[in-house]
């Protein structure tokens, strides 16, 4: 039903801002840069995203079948089970999506973005299987999706490669502010969805997983500061490329161990791929070209001008307020955020202020509604309940730490 709304006030806002700009600022070109707008995300959408997802999502679904039939999923499942028993008490224990959600948070931290959407859409269909009411997502799948979308990441290697494009003489100083920043929004969004479903964060099971992960956060950040700038930005690149390529591996040796035809595996898992891509494609249509309207029509502009304006009457910094629209519209539009991004260290260069705080903004949340069109479609899911309010309560949590690390590492 969120959706549904949200979806309605893009359209209309979009509209309206154009009607004022045509009747009282005599813009009689506003119009057709919308429509053509909604031309380019419907194509884009089909072009640039369904139909190259059909072959990642052929490779990692049948690299993931191979898993499930080698028992790597289970494996995980049992490792993981204490902890996510607790967070998500409608999946019983050892069941294959607790391994498939673990898989897709695993790769999400390490910036393995190709790996992480097939593992995640696989996650949220073994959900789907367990949900009664196939049309309203379930508790397990809120949770999950709220967890996916707040984009805690250890190694962001796009944007240190971003950075280093633009001739940064210190490429890899963001990693640090937006493990903190996405860590941030990760917690925002497991309180909240917790608090809703009355799951006990207090559980000792649930503190202690919390407790570890922050320590091993701590200990990786404190064991960073003894390499130069160099060796973490090789060590990114090294260690993602490694476990992307060693998950396969490992799931291939064990299914020649457990003797299974490892080759019909994968094409049996492959094969959805291609369903699943297809069967997003209305979903992914109708809100990008929404989100479309939204941007061209200058809403997201407008919404800096009025937080700047909010902000220059408490007396405060408000040098952040000119990259906001980088934070406005990660949640709508992953490409359209880079953009932003890359615009500002070409502007104000990638070691300014504003360029660090703009890598910082675009590596702290993900693109919300992007994820709700991509998995909830997957699996037909029509009723969002409060999913979006949820996922959109980590992002500001996440925007905000983020703004406020930049300050104290580079303000």
């Amino acid at each position: 039903m969120a959706l549904n709304y949200i979806w309605i006030f893009f359209f209309v806002i979009a509209f309206v801002i154009g009607l004022i700009k045509l009747i009282f600022f005599g813009d009689t070109e506003i119009f057709r840069i919308m429509a053509e707008g909604t031309f380019d995300s419907a194509k884009s959408s089909v072009m640039d995203i369904a139909l190259p997802l059909v072959g990642i999502m052929s490779l990692w679904l049948g690299i993931m079948r191979i898993g499930e039939k080698a028992g790597a999923v289970n494996f995980l499942s049992r490792i993981v089970g204490p902890f996510f028993n607790r967070l998500f008490p409608e999946v019983p224990k050892n069941h294959p999506a607790v391994g498939q959600m673990m898989l897709n948070f695993s790769a999400n931290l390490l910036g393995l973005d190709n790996a992480a959407t097939p593992l995640g859409l696989k996650a949220m269909k073994g959900l789907q299987e367990l949900n009664e009411d196939k049309d309203t997502a379930s508790n397990a799948q809120i949770m999950f999706l709220v967890l996916h979308a707040s984009g805690l990441t250890i190694l962001p290697i796009a944007i240190i490669a971003q950075r280093a494009i633009f001739h940064s003489k210190d490429p890899t100083d963001i990693f640090i502010p937006c493990i903190i920043a996405t860590y941030a929004a990760t917690l925002a969004g497991l309180i909240v969805v917790s608090i809703k479903q009355k799951i006990n964060l207090f559980d000792k099971v649930v503190l202690s997983w919390l407790i570890g992960v922050t320590g091993a956060i701590g200990l990786l950040i404190w064991s960073f500061r003894y390499l130069n700038h160099a060796q973490i930005s090789a060590f990114s690149g090294v260690f993602s490329n490694l476990i992307y390529l060693g998950i396969p591996v490992l799931f291939i040796l064990g299914g020649l161990r457990k003797k299974i035809n490892v080759f019909d595996a994968f094409v049996e898992g492959a094969k959805e791929g291609f369903e699943v891509s297809v069967k997003i494609i209305p979903y992914l249509v109708g809100l990008l070209v929404a989100v479309s309207l939204f941007r061209t029509s200058g809403a997201l502009t407008y919404l800096g001008y009025g937080f700047t304006w909010i902000f220059s009457h408490f007396n405060i910094d408000t040098r952040f307020t000119n990259v906001l629209p980088v934070a406005f519209l990660r949640p709508l539009s992953g490409s359209g955020a880079r953009a932003l991004m890359l615009d500002n260290l070409k502007i104000y260069g990638p070691d300014s202020f504003l360029g660090h705080m703009s890598s910082i903004l675009y590596g702290t949340a993900d693109t919300t509604f992007y994820i709700v069109a991509l998995y909830f479609g997957a699996v037909n899911i029509k009723k969002t309940r409060y999913a979006i309010p949820a996922m959109l309560i980590a992002d500001f949590f996440g925007i905000v730490t983020a703004i406020l690390v930049t300050y104290l590492f580079f303000g």
